[in-house]
């Protein structure tokens, strides 16, 4: 009790004060997400067009459908009609288009040394877009297809006319006659039927021989359309000018030769003066 005779009141218990929480530490990053970005229409447009390359290259156009391009290429069917509202005819002739600008490339090559070597050069490219492409290949020559439009002939015949112009130029012919243009087409003619008959024979002989063996037959054709017409013989001649003796043409020439050894009998009396004119009366020797 104090002084006044009442009770003193009992002391208050303190209160303990609770502990300030422990300092928070820097923020967990959020979980990092899978990178990702909008493709631009060119971007997308080329995306399914490289898809639609790679299944055209080994499938004939019947056997390839837009589902087909939309899981290669990991998008939605609606997709890709969105970019080729035409469906696939359309996105065939894209496809085409972009192999075709490769192809055309092929015969691009520096004009310097033996023309044979950059002949071959340019197969070894061309054949491997075949050896990659081929059953693209055989169904985009050999036509007949229902995908096939006067649009997608033009383009084939583009990359054939550019072919042409580009081994030309490696002749160094800016205006060829017609029996030089004619020589060279006919030998584009037949690097494409020799590339069909090469892969319907399971790719035999191996490349590099049909390579060889091609360059042989272009010059060939040369020496042969030489012998007939002057514009191709003065070609011809810069040309061999540029070959070595242990080169393609020195090789295929003593091959030639070791052919024809036994046919000396074809060189004896040949005429020296030039062939009658068609319709002239020849008067028979004594």
């Amino acid at each position: 009790m104090n002084g006044s005779g009442t009770a003193s009141a009992a002391p208050t218990p303190a209160v303990p004060t609770p502990a300030a929480p422990p300092s928070p530490g820097p923020a967990p990053a959020p979980a990092a997400r899978g990178a990702y970005r909008r493709l631009s229409v060119e971007e997308r447009r080329t995306q399914l067009i490289t898809a639609a390359l790679g299944l055209f290259g080994h499938r004939s156009p019947e056997d390839v459908s837009l589902d087909d391009v939309a899981a290669a290429a990991k998008v939605s069917r609606p997709l890709v009609y969105r970019y080729f509202p035409g469906g696939k005819p359309q996105l065939y002739e894209a496809a085409l288009r972009s192999a075709a600008d490769d192809l055309e490339q092929c015969f691009a090559e520096p004009q310097s040394g033996p023309v044979t070597g950059r002949l071959a050069a340019a197969l070894d490219r061309y054949l491997a877009f075949v050896d990659g492409h081929d059953a693209g290949f055989s169904a985009l020559l050999q036509g007949g297809s229902v995908v096939e439009t006067s649009r997608t002939g033009a383009i084939v015949d583009e990359v054939r006319r550019a072919a042409a112009e580009q081994v030309l130029a490696h002749l160094q012919v800016a205006e060829p006659g017609p029996r030089l243009r004619m020589m060279v087409r006919t030998w584009i003619s037949a690097v494409e039927a020799a590339s069909l008959i090469w892969l319907d024979e399971g790719k035999q002989p191996p490349v590099e021989e049909l390579r060889d063996w091609l360059v042989d037959h272009f010059m060939a054709l040369l020496t042969v359309t030489a012998a007939s017409d002057p514009q191709t013989a003065a070609v011809a001649r810069d040309a061999l000018a540029l070959e070595r003796s242990d080169g393609p043409v020195g090789q295929l020439g003593r091959r030639v030769l070791e052919v024809v050894a036994d046919a000396e009998h074809l060189l004896r009396g040949a005429p020296t003066s030039p062939s009658p004119h068609p319709g002239a009366v020849v008067t028979p020797r004594p």
